[in-house]
């Protein structure tokens, strides 16, 4: 199985669209698990009857296979982006939350303790003590959905989008492989990448984490 670089040379501006294509609906799927996961994950951590139920329906909800929920979209968004992006927010969460709970729950109760002792409010606790130090479990939980999620734009191609997917289709319905083996490896690139920038990102951002020379 060979690459047709001349394919690929033709095909440079469709592909640098269909790569941004595909990078924006994934980032915007985990933008918008983040904006629901992490209120959720405050109210999972605050009020423990609500946190079985919260973490489980998330559970619930990533067993859907992932066509079925773009189907079950199609009457209410349509053959949008919007549809793609509802299913991929869908999956970020159960990772979202859980890891953002399990951040949460790794705060010292002590600090926390010395943050009310010297009068510190409960939210500006939450925003300037709790999440920065459940920052390194979160970046985590967000680097596997950031992945996750471009991995998973690719099935968005039966309902019209799918960014990179749509060489997948093109490639088997012509029975030309160079379509499919140049997706899979932009897709990879992207994961990749994205990885690496989120790694670098959550390096830039807990300092106190670094190994002390």
């Amino acid at each position: 199985m060979t690459i047709d670089w001349s394919w690929t040379g033709d095909h440079t501006d469709d592909l640098t669209s269909l790569t941004v294509s595909h990078l924006q609906a994934a980032l915007t799927a985990v933008f918008f698990g983040l904006l629901i996961s992490l209120p959720l994950a405050v109210v999972a951590h605050r009020i423990r009857p609500l946190r079985g139920f919260l973490l489980g329906f998330s559970n619930v909800l990533f067993t859907i296979p992932s066509i079925a929920i773009f189907v079950l979209l199609l009457p209410i968004s349509g053959l949008t982006r919007t549809t793609t992006v509802i299913g991929l927010t869908v999956y970020t969460l159960v990772v979202l939350l859980r890891n953002t709970v399990e951040g949460l729950d790794s705060v010292p109760a002590k600090t926390k303790e010395a943050a009310k002792a010297m009068g510190t409010r409960p939210l500006r606790t939450l925003l300037t003590v709790e999440f920065p130090l459940a920052l390194p479990v979160i970046m985590a939980g967000v680097r596997i959905a950031t992945v996750m999620s471009i991995s998973l734009v690719s099935v968005a191609t039966y309902i019209g989008d799918g960014g990179l997917g749509q060489l997948f289709t093109d490639g088997f319905q012509r029975n030309f492989p160079t379509p499919v083996i140049v997706g899979v490896v932009l897709t990879i690139l992207l994961a990749v990448v994205a990885d690496a920038l989120l790694a670098a990102l959550q390096y830039a951002l807990t300092p106190w984490k670094r190994r002390r020379v």
